[in-house]
């Protein structure tokens, strides 16, 4: 990736997520006074006076706790250390150096990257001195910062991009945005750490680990694809603690944003109501959809027939399924999962995938020649012709003299035939059907 990138890094509950938050202008990581909200390492892209950069966030690090999930920390925060550019060192101003930040500092040393401290919780930063105990890091001049109201962030971010490496040629390029979704404990984090070949995302055999919604970055084929691991999507009624609230809404919002969704099912469960409100969801918002059927080693009794079968009742229960791949897998193994990544970039590509009008128009006159519209009394229905007006997904425009007078039967009839002209694979076909000078 072209891009440099800064880690944010520091003791638990010292404000580095709010700090994440406050460099990137939303709420994209979740923020709570309850430590260890941040496990993961969360990816954003921000920018500051025309330079753009990778922004990491990653979980509180506590070097010295034999804690499995301070532990795995430390694995997430080791990773982001050696991807990045520059680190931000986060300080808690307001209760000054702690031995911690000492021996987090250390760690620093022996990681041998520029580092950056940010003197967090500076609401009076005006009249403040207590940035300057934080000299004693060694890592030269400490920044006074209040992330929380945003006093100080433009000078530390001029400071940041005074220290990153200098700007390549090309420092933007398409990225294939995946959301990997699915009910809590279907294996999403392990199958995101095979796919990208490394443990890049905090795994335990508990339900409910990933909290937040992960990015990931991989470049696979040519391609960059940034894998967005999502913290299990349950029903509201079940949604009891307030971080699992968030985390299932911003769940929603990954799927709002992503290309191609990824729905893991576990395979020894079996695919619940919930996986087909998610897939129907992610299906409506015209995202590209490929089921990963996990654990599929575990199975059974299972034969050559016992794939066709479940898929065979899935579809009767959603008939939009039988456009979309299914893959039976093993994050634990391995099995078939390259072939997911090869769906991805199929299932991306077909999405923005687009189509002469003189093809249309070709395909739309052979499939009325074979079967017309049905009629209504009155004036006979005609489609006059039809052209690709949009992609992601794709969207044809069908000129009709009684657009409203298509029954919905011959619609799917209509967009079943395109699918079997270009199968648009994992990807929603949207007709829309309109009167002769429509401007629509």
């Amino acid at each position: 990736m072209s891009k440099p990138t800064v880690a944010i890094v520091g003791r638990p509950n010292t404000g580095k997520s709010t700090l994440f938050n406050r460099i990137l202008g939303g709420r994209p990581a979740i923020v709570s006074e309850r430590p260890g909200t941040t496990r993961d390492r969360h990816f954003g892209e921000a920018d500051w006076n025309g330079r753009g950069f990778w922004l990491v966030d990653t979980g509180g690090l506590v070097p010295d706790s034999d804690d499995s999930m301070d532990r795995a920390i430390r694995q997430q925060v080791d990773f982001a250390l050696a991807e990045s550019d520059l680190v931000l060192f986060v300080v808690d101003g307001q209760e000054g150096i702690n031995p911690v930040d000492r021996a987090i500092a250390d760690r620093l040393r022996h990681a041998n990257r520029p580092v950056i401290v940010a003197v967090n919780k500076l609401d009076d930063l005006e009249r403040s001195t207590a940035q300057y105990d934080f000299y004693q890091l060694g890592f030269g001049d400490p920044h006074g910062v209040s992330a929380a109201v945003g006093k100080g962030s433009g000078d530390l971010l001029d400071a940041v991009v005074a220290r990153l490496p200098p700007a390549g040629k090309a420092e933007v390029e398409p990225v294939i945005e995946v959301a990997v979704v699915g009910r809590p404990n279907a294996g999403k984090s392990s199958l995101a750490n095979r796919l990208l070949g490394e443990e890049r995302h905090v795994v335990a055999p508990e339900a409910g680990t990933t909290r937040d919604a992960v990015d990931s970055l991989l470049r696979y084929k040519g391609k960059l694809l940034k894998f967005i691991d999502t913290a299990g999507l349950r029903r509201r009624a079940k949604v009891e603690d307030d971080l699992e609230f968030y985390a299932t809404l911003r769940t929603e919002r990954a799927i709002e944003r992503a290309q191609v969704c990824v729905l893991v099912v576990d395979a020894v469960v079996g695919l619940h109501n919930q996986d087909l409100r998610i897939a129907t969801a992610a299906w409506e918002r015209g995202c590209g959809l490929i089921i990963v059927v996990n654990k599929w080693d575990l199975v059974e009794g299972k034969d050559a027939n016992t794939a066709r079968r479940g898929q065979e009742e899935l579809i009767a229960k959603a008939p939009f399924l039988r456009y979309v791949p299914f893959v039976y897998a093993s994050a634990l193994t391995g099995q078939r999962v390259r072939r997911i990544l090869d769906l991805i970039l199929e299932v991306a590509d077909g999405r923005e995938q687009r189509i002469p009008t003189a093809e249309v128009n070709t395909v739309l006159g052979a499939l009325i020649q074979q079967t017309a519209p049905p009629q209504k009394p009155g004036e006979e229905v005609k489609l006059l012709y039809a052209s690709q007006i949009g992609t992601a997904p794709p969207t044809f425009a069908i000129v009709s003299n009684r657009p409203d007078d298509v029954p919905e039967s011959y619609q799917r009839y209509l967009a079943h035939g395109f699918r079997s002209a270009w199968p648009f694979t994992g990807s929603p076909v949207r007709l829309r059907f309109t009167p002769r000078g429509s401007r629509r």
